[in-house]
């Protein structure tokens, strides 16, 4: 075999030229054109991986978002839930005290409504049973009603203080001796008398009817008084059994 290499470098020309117009006119182009999509689908990616971080993070915003507002309400609703629970109990501590409040108001309203109606019951009682006695009293014979209640006036006079004393009857003055009726001449001499006793010097009396006596002496002053009738007792024992009634449960 002979190689002809005049034909052999005229070909390796022609592919050196062949290779030099493809690597001029083919091989850059497409390798930019390449290198440009290859940059662009780069980018798209770089984009594509920057959109799905955003796109991850706006959902991360987003959930800690919604954790936020699920741990707010969660929050407000235990706030509420404290403070309802609160409000009832102050509530019901209120209606609690209220309820007792008025109990006890009632329990303080019916046991007085009790001792008032024991006291008037007492009060009636003692009214009517004092009645009946100074009506059986009233049938005392008439000397009775005045004999026997003269010592104790003289008595009562003696007790009262000097002062009191030094002005009854004083300057002939008479002293105002109330009487159940009328008194006879030997009653109004033993009344006269027996204060003159009393008081130490000669005074005299004026009768006044008094029915309401019943029997008995009273001799009333400006600042002191003598009573010494069934009235005044009759007036003592009811001040008493009324005391009585209304401080019983």
């Amino acid at each position: 075999m002979r190689i002809d290499w005049w034909t052999l470098g005229l070909q390796t020309i022609n592919v050196l030229v062949l290779v030099f117009i493809l690597s001029r006119f083919l091989f850059r182009p497409v390798a930019a054109m390449i290198e440009e999509r290859r940059a662009a689908a780069a980018k798209l990616l770089d984009d594509a991986r920057a959109a799905r971080a955003a796109a991850e993070a706006e959902r991360q915003g987003v959930e800690k978002q919604a954790a936020d507002l699920a741990q707010s309400r969660g929050e407000a609703m235990k706030a509420a839930a404290e403070q309802a629970e609160a409000e009832k109990r102050t509530i019901l501590a209120a209606a609690r005290a209220e309820a007792d409040r008025l109990r006890a108001a009632a329990a303080a309203d019916i046991a007085r409504e009790r001792r008032e109606a024991a006291a008037a019951t007492s009060d009636e009682a003692s009214r009517l049973a004092l009645d009946i006695a100074a009506r059986l009293l009233s049938r005392l014979p008439e000397e009775a009603r005045v004999t026997g209640f003269v010592e104790g006036l003289a008595k009562g006079a003696a007790d009262l203080p000097e002062s009191v004393r030094a002005g009854m009857g004083a300057n002939g003055t008479p002293i105002r001796l109330k009487v159940p009726r009328a008194l006879s001449a030997d009653e109004a001499l033993a009344c006269r008398e027996r204060l003159s006793q009393a008081l130490g010097r000669a005074v005299e009396i004026t009768p006044i009817v008094d029915p309401a006596l019943v029997a008995g002496l009273e001799i009333d002053m400006p600042h002191a008084a003598v009573r010494n009738s069934f009235r005044a007792d009759l007036d003592r024992i009811t001040a008493a059994l009324t005391q009585d009634g209304r401080q019983s449960p």
